[in-house]
């Protein structure tokens, strides 16, 4: 389902853009175990007032670019604007960094080709490796942050940028753990211009068919990494796999990516909504 913007400038970014004042934001180190490993996992925490429990929506990052540049391996991504976009409707929103990434200890190794200065690989076994580590880290911190005590795990919401989306549709469909909602923004492992790419994301997101409920898929045109052609693809096959979900496709505004669609709710606000009604996730109204 195609989008089209309708506002002339970018009315949200990263730090903000919901319309109301900014919710309380945590940063914080959550203790996990992946691997045997006793790890502590950078997450901000955004919060609307109240002790809660509250509905929940555990948000994942994306990659490094091409993964050839370790100084941005200890970056935050923020997701603020959506994060005050459902902070103003009553949610409380976890975003972990996994190992490696953000602040988070241990080693970043979500397929490097063997020399890792060369960044990421195309290689099938090792990329498709490092997403299975990827996957046991977001095991791990999904099981940690349902143990705080402000979070309703009846209600939960979980969703994803750019790797961090293709993560939230496989997880599920392999986890004892079944969130009420997936929301995947411009998911992928690999860039479509990886010969391998096609196989490998849809194989990952195959995975996610076995969680059995509605998945939402938000893509943008002009996207350098996954294009609309691509990610339709992966999305059929997802289907012909026996998974459900929604593709919608937006055009992003004048000058900006479609990789990036995140950061302007006025693009994804109605789809949002009418998909959190659909699965059975209330929201106040801001």
């Amino acid at each position: 389902m195609r989008h089209l913007a309708v506002i002339a400038g970018l009315a949200a970014l990263w730090g903000g853009g919901a319309g109301n004042a900014s919710p309380v934001r945590e940063q914080t180190m959550i203790p996990a175990t992946v691997d045997g490993e006793s790890v502590k996992l950078a997450t901000i925490i955004y919060r609307p007032d109240g002790a809660g429990p509250f509905p929940t929506a555990i948000f994942h990052h994306g990659s490094t670019g091409r993964g050839n540049d370790p100084s941005r391996f200890s970056r935050l991504q923020d997701p603020t604007a959506l994060a005050e976009w459902l902070v103003a409707r009553g949610w409380v929103v976890v975003a972990p960094s996994r190992r490696g990434r953000g602040g988070s200890e241990g080693l970043y190794d979500e397929g490097f080709a063997e020399d890792r200065s060369r960044g990421y690989t195309c290689d099938e076994g090792r990329t498709v490796a490092g997403a299975d580590r990827a996957l046991r880290d977001v095991e791990a911190a999904s099981e940690a942050i349902l143990a705080l005590p402000f979070v309703d795990r009846t209600r939960l919401l979980v969703g994803g940028y750019s790797r961090g989306g293709i993560l939230s549709v496989a997880w599920p469909g392999r986890s004892s753990i079944k969130p009420r909602a997936i929301v995947n923004f411009v998911g992928g492992w690999l860039a479509a211009d990886c010969p391998t790419a096609l196989n490998v994301n849809r194989s990952l997101m195959n995975r996610g068919a076995a969680y059995g409920e509605p998945s939402l898929w938000l893509y943008g045109d002009r996207d350098p990494y996954y294009p609309l052609s691509h990610t339709k693809a992966v999305f059929e096959a997802f289907r012909s796999a026996g998974g459900k979900g929604e593709y919608h496709d937006y055009v992003p505004v004048d000058g900006t990516s479609g990789h990036n669609i995140i950061l302007s709710p006025q693009l994804w606000d109605m789809t949002l909504r009418t998909y959190l009604d659909g699965q059975g996730l209330p929201f106040r109204t801001p």
